[in-house]
C-alpha cells in the first residue's frame, strides 16, 4: 500500500473538516476486505482477490461480471489487451507492488467503465497514454519515473480527484496538462528527486484540495521548488531533516506554497530537526493562514537552548505533536516546556513524548483542550494552576499518577473543565484523605484501568454525568456513598462486583455497562429501581443459574436487543456444571420447583389425594386384612425357617393339636383338615387321638406335647368351653416355658374384647396382640389365608409313629 499521509488527521484534539483523505483510505479499506482468490459476490459489486497469489502474469478466464479486480503484491511485469479485454463491467483494479516496467493505458480502451486505477509501487520508466474518460482515481506513485508520467490525454479526465505521481524532476511542461483540473487530491512521490543548480523555474498554479508531498529520505532538505496550488485545504509534507542551515531552505518553501492560502492544516510527518529551527519555524506559522498543525515522529538533535518566541495573535487553532524523539540528553527542561505552555491556542496535543513535566502558563491561557497522553506526568501536574480556567478538556492517560485526591486539588482551579481523562495510570484513593473538592463543571470522567477501589465511590465529582471505572479493583458499591443523581453512563466493567448497582443513588442511570464482573446472582432490585435503563451490557459474568435467576432472565429477555447488549451470546450460566455454557434464554426451571408455597400446596393436596385413595382401598378391599395376612405370613415364614431341623427331631407325633368347640366341629372337619391333610400335615384330634382310660386333662397335656403346634379355633363357642380353656391354658405354658412358637390361633369368628371373661387373661392378651388368623367368608381371601397356614408348618419335620396303646382303633 502506498506510504502516504492521508491518516494524520484522526486526532482527537480538535474537529477540524472532514478530510477528503479519509475518502479514499476508505475505499483503499474496501478494496481490501476482500476474500479468497475466487471472484465472488459483493452487494452489487463482483469481486476477484488475486492478491499475493504469487502470480506473474493477469489470470485468465475472469468472469466477465468481475467490477473489481485486486492483483497487488505479486510478480506482473507486463500487461496486455486480452488480459482485460474480457472484463467490460470493470470499476476497480489495483495493480500495485508488481514488477511493472512499461505500460501502454490503451490495454484498457476496452474498460471504458474503468474509475480506479493504481499502479503505486512498481517499476515504471514510461507510460503511453490513451484516455479514460471515466476515471477518477489514478496513483502512478513510487515508480522510477525520471519526469512526471502526465500525459496530454490527462487534461481531458475532467472526472479524475485522485492523482499520484512520482519522479525524479519536475518541468514546467509537465504540469500545464492538468494545472486546469480541480482535484481534491495530489499526491507527489520525490524520494528520488534531484535538485537543480540552475535557476528555479516557476510551476504552473495547480488546483487541488488536498496536496502530499513525500520527499527523500535520510537526506538533508534542499528541495527547491517554485510551487504555488489554489484551493488548497490540506498540506501534507513528509521526510523533513533539518539542521539550522537548512531551516531558511525549507521556510522559503512553505512560504511559496502557502502563499495566498486561506485556513490551512499542515502536516508534518518524519522530522529530524533542531530545536532552533523547530522554534523557528513555528514563528513563522504563527502568523499564517493556519488553522491545524499535526507533526508526527518529531526528533529533535543537536543541542536546545532558549530561543524566543512571540505570541502573535494566531488563527492557529490546534497543534499536534504526537511521537516526540528527544536526542539532546542535557538541556534546561523549562526552554522546552515554555514555549508549548505559554501558547495562545486553544488546543494542544503532545502524545508520546516522554515529557515529565509541564508549566503552568504565567497568564491566564486560552488552552480548551490539552491531551498529554502517554508521558512521565506525576501528581505534580499543575498543582495550583489558576491560569487554565478555560480548560474543558484535560487527557492525562497513561501518565505516572498515584494518589487521586492530588488529582483532585488540581482540577479545584479548572473553573470550565468538564472533561477528564485519567485512565491507565496507578492511582488509587485513601478513604481517610477528606480532600475531595473537585472541579465542579465536571461532567466526563475516566478513572479506568487505575488501582481504584470500593472507596473511590465516596470521592466523586457530584455533577458528574458519565463516568467510567472499568478495569478496577471495585468489590462493592457502598451504600453511604454520596448521591450522584446527574449520572447518566456508568462503565464498571472488568471489576469484581457481585451485584447489579440498584439506580437509589444513581436516579438518573441510562447507560450501565458492568461485563466481566463476578455477578453470580443478580437481584431484582435493579429492574425495580432503574426504570430509566435504556443500555445494559452485564453479559460475560459468572451466572448461577438456579431459581433466583429465572426472573432476572425473564426481565432480559423481555427489554429489546436495543436496550441488552450482547444479547444472549454473552449471557451464559457458569454453575452449576450441568447447565455450564447454557445461554440464559435457553435456561429453564418449572415454577412447582422454585415456587415453595406453590410446592407446598402441591405435596399437600397429592398427599391428601393419596391418603383418600388410601382410605377407599382400605374400606373397598379391606386392604388392612390383606396386609396384616401378609405380614404374619412373612414372619412365619422366617420363624419357620430359622428354626433348625435339630432342635425339631425330638418325640413329636403330628405336626398340630387341634383344639375348638364342638359347635365349630363342622368347620373344623369339612374345611380345616381336608386342606391341611391333603398337605400331608399330622393332626391330633381329641375324637380320635385321646387313649380311653385316661383323664380329659392327661389327654389334653399329652396330645400337646406330642404336637409340634396348636391350633385353636377361636369363636364365642370357644370362650364358652371350659376344655377349650384348659388345653389353651397349657399350651400356653408350654409357649411360656419352652420358648417355642407353637400357637397358631384362628379366628373363626369375630369375638369382643368384652365378652371375653376375666378368667381367659391369656386369651385377651394373645387377642390384643393380634397374633391370630381371621377366617374370611369371601372366597378370594381365603387363598392368602391357607397360605398363612401351611407357611406355619416345617414339612422337613420328622414325625415318630404313633404308639398303639395311644391309637384309637
Amino acid at each position: 500500500m502506498t506510504v502516504t499521509l492521508r491518516d494524520v488527521h484522526c486526532n482527537t484534539m480538535a474537529n477540524p473538516r472532514p478530510s477528503i483523505i479519509r475518502i479514499f483510505h476508505f475505499v483503499h479499506i474496501f478494496m481490501l476486505i476482500l476474500g479468497s482468490g475466487i471472484p465472488y459476490s459483493l452487494e452489487n459489486e463482483f469481486v476477484g482477490n488475486y492478491s499475493n497469489s504469487f502470480l506473474s502474469h493477469v489470470p485468465r478466464l475472469l468472469s466477465s461480471k468481475t467490477t473489481v479486480l485486486d492483483l497487488s503484491l505479486n510478480n506482473i511485469t507486463g500487461l496486455q489487451i486480452k488480459d482485460f479485454k474480457s472484463l467490460p463491467k470493470l470499476r476497480v483494479l489495483k495493480l500495485s507492488h508488481n514488477e511493472i516496467q512499461y505500460l501502454d493505458i490503451s490495454v484498457f480502451k476496452f474498460n471504458q467503465n474503468l474509475e480506479y486505477l493504481d499502479l503505486s509501487h512498481n517499476k515504471l520508466w514510461k507510460i503511453s497514454c490513451h484516455p479514460l474518460m471515466n476515471l477518477t482515481y489514478l496513483d502512478l506513485s513510487f515508480n522510477e519515473f525520471e519526469a512526471l508520467p502526465i500525459c496530454e490525454e490527462f487534461a481531458n479526465m475532467s472526472q479524475l480527484d485522485f492523482l499520484g505521481l512520482s519522479a525524479t524532476r519536475i518541468q514546467k511542461s509537465d504540469l500545464l496538462p492538468i494545472c486546469h483540473l480541480n482535484l481534491s487530491h495530489i499526491l507527489l512521490d520525490l524520494q528520488r528527486f534531484h535538485e537543480k543548480k540552475e535557476k528555479l523555474e516557476s510551476l504552473p498554479v495547480l488546483s487541488t484540495k488536498i496536496l502530499q508531498i513525500i520527499f527523500p529520505p535520510n537526506r538533508a532538505f534542499s528541495v527547491q521548488l517554485d510551487m504555488s496550488v489554489n484551493n488548497v485545504r490540506e498540506l501534507g509534507l513528509t521526510n523533513i531533516n533539518l539542521d539550522d542551515d537548512k531551516c531558511s531552505i525549507f521556510i522559503d518553501f512553505l512560504s511559496k506554497v502557502m502563499n495566498n492560502l486561506r485556513f490551512l492544516n499542515l502536516t508534518l510527518h518524519n522530522v529530524e530537526i533542531t530545536w532552533k529551527c523547530f522554534v523557528g519555524i513555528l514563528q513563522f506559522l504563527w502568523h499564517k493562514p493556519l488553522e491545524y498543525l499535526f507533526i508526527y515522529n518529531l526528533t529533535l538533535v543537536e543541542k536546545i537552548n532558549e530561543e524566543p518566541f512571540i505570541y502573535y495573535e494566531t488563527s492557529l487553532k490546534g497543534l499536534k505533536i504526537e511521537l516526540l524523539t528527544n536526542k539532546v540528553y542535557l538541556f534546561l527542561q523549562t526552554y522546552l516546556y515554555q514555549i508549548f505552555s505559554e501558547m495562545n491556542i486553544k488546543m494542544l496535543t503532545m502524545s508520546d513524548t516522554a515529557l515529565l513535566y509541564m508549566l503552568c502558563p504565567s497568564k491566564p491561557s486560552p488552552f480548551q483542550y490539552l491531551d498529554f497522553t502517554n508521558n512521565l506526568f506525576t501528581d505534580n501536574i499543575f498543582q495550583g494552576c489558576r491560569n487554565l480556567s478555560l480548560l474543558q478538556t484535560l487527557i492525562l492517560q497513561k501518565n505516572k499518577l498515584k494518589h487521586l485526591s492530588n488529582i483532585v486539588h488540581m482540577t479545584e482551579t479548572m473553573m470550565s473543565l468538564k472533561h477528564l481523562d485519567l485512565s491507565q495510570n496507578s492511582i488509587s484513593y485513601n478513604a481517610d484523605n477528606s480532600n475531595c473538592h473537585w472541579a465542579e463543571s465536571l461532567l466526563v470522567l475516566n478513572l479506568s484501568s487505575n488501582e481504584l477501589t470500593d472507596s473511590v465511590f465516596r470521592c466523586l465529582p457530584p455533577s458528574i454525568t458519565v463516568l467510567d471505572l472499568h478495569r478496577n479493583k471495585i468489590r462493592s458499591i457502598p451504600k453511604e456513598m454520596s448521591s450522584l443523581e446527574t449520572l447518566q453512563e456508568l462503565n464498571i466493567a472488568f471489576n469484581s462486583l457481585s451485584d447489579l448497582p440498584g439506580c437509589d443513588t444513581f436516579s438518573s442511570l441510562s447507560r450501565l455497562v458492568i461485563r466481566y464482573n463476578s455477578v453470580s446472582r443478580p437481584s431484582a432490585h435493579f429492574f425495580n429501581s432503574c426504570q430509566n435503563i435504556k443500555s445494559l451490557h452485564a453479559g460475560d459474568n459468572p451466572f448461577l443459574c438456579t431459581c433466583e435467576l429465572r426472573e432476572f432472565s425473564k426481565n432480559m429477555a423481555t427489554l429489546s436487543k436495543r436496550v441488552v447488549s450482547g444479547w444472549p451470546s454473552s449471557y451464559k450460566c457458569a454453575f452449576p456444571d450441568s447447565y455450564k455454557g447454557t445461554q440464559l434464554k435457553d435456561f429453564h426451571l418449572s415454577p412447582l420447583s422454585c415456587n415453595l408455597v406453590l410446592l407446598i400446596i402441591t405435596i399437600s393436596i397429592t398427599g391428601l389425594v393419596l391418603m383418600i385413595v388410601t382410605i377407599f382401598l382400605c374400606i373397598h378391599f379391606d386392604l388392612p386384612w390383606y396386609l396384616r395376612m401378609i405380614f404374619q405370613w412373612t414372619q412365619t415364614r422366617r420363624r419357620t425357617r430359622n428354626i433348625s431341623i435339630d432342635k425339631l427331631e425330638r418325640t413329636f407325633q403330628f405336626h398340630a393339636f387341634i383344639s375348638y368347640s364342638e359347635l365349630d366341629s363342622g368347620w373344623v372337619k369339612y374345611e380345616l383338615l381336608p386342606k391341611l391333610e391333603d398337605e400331608d400335615i399330622r393332626i391330633c384330634l381329641h375324637e380320635r387321638n385321646f387313649v380311653p382310660g385316661k383323664s380329659i386333662v392327661e389327654n389334653i397335656i399329652n396330645c400337646i406335647e406330642k404336637s409340634h403346634k396348636s391350633i385353636f379355633i377361636l369363636s364365642p363357642n370357644f370362650i364358652q368351653s371350659e376344655w377349650c380353656h384348659y388345653e389353651l391354658y397349657f399350651a400356653h405354658h408350654k409357649l411360656f416355658h419352652e420358648g417355642s412358637d407353637n400357637l397358631i390361633l384362628i379366628l373363626l369368628e369375630p369375638i369382643s374384647q368384652y365378652t371375653i371373661p376375666a378368667k381367659y387373661h391369656k386369651l385377651k392378651a394373645l387377642m390384643a396382640q393380634r397374633t391370630y388368623l381371621e377366617w374370611p367368608t369371601e372366597k378370594s381371601k381365603q387363598v392368602l389365608f391357607w397360605a398363612n397356614i401351611r407357611a406355619a408348618f416345617n414339612m422337613k419335620l420328622a414325625l415318630v409313629e404313633e404308639d398303639n396303646d395311644t391309637e384309637i382303633r
